[in-house]
């Protein structure tokens, strides 16, 4: 069963990181919002661990104990609980953002999404099936424990 909610876990924190990269790039787009201020948005826009992490990497941001912003996220990622394939979705957005220009940093960002979507998609086709065994194998080992211990 932990398996089965580390998997559920994982499926939400991509989907929140598709949601949040969404947000990144219509803030750049329209309105060319400072970075600090993105994560401050994107800490506000959920619960999740993302949002967590977001909030996080805000607060590196403000303390800015290195002017770089790769540098700040490579912090905040290891301070998070964050799952692995998400770790490396948000390293790959700390060596984009501030590095390019604005048009630079979106393309940056529509790759990275369509990556963290692909990703997505893959967990949860796949998802279902794993579940059902994850929890099917947790039952059968329940049950054999109980028949042992009878």
């Amino acid at each position: 069963f932990k398996l089965a909610a580390v998997s559920r876990l994982q499926a939400k924190e991509l989907h929140d990181l598709i949601a949040i990269l969404d947000l990144f790039a219509c803030e750049l787009r329209y309105r060319l919002t400072p970075l600090p201020e993105l994560c401050a948005m994107a800490a506000g826009s959920g619960h999740g661990s993302v949002s967590r992490f977001f909030r996080a990497l805000h607060a590196e941001l403000d303390r800015q104990i290195s002017p770089d912003a790769c540098c700040c996220m490579n912090a905040a990622v290891s301070a998070s609980h964050l799952a692995l394939p998400t770790k490396q979705f948000l390293r790959d957005l700390g060596r984009s953002l501030g590095r390019f220009d604005l048009d630079g940093q979106l393309r940056e960002i529509e790759s990275l999404k369509e990556n963290v979507s692909s990703a997505f998609s893959k967990l949860t086709m796949e998802q279902d099936a794993r579940l059902r065994s994850y929890q099917t194998l947790g039952l059968c080992a329940g049950a054999a424990l109980a028949i042992l211990l009878l």
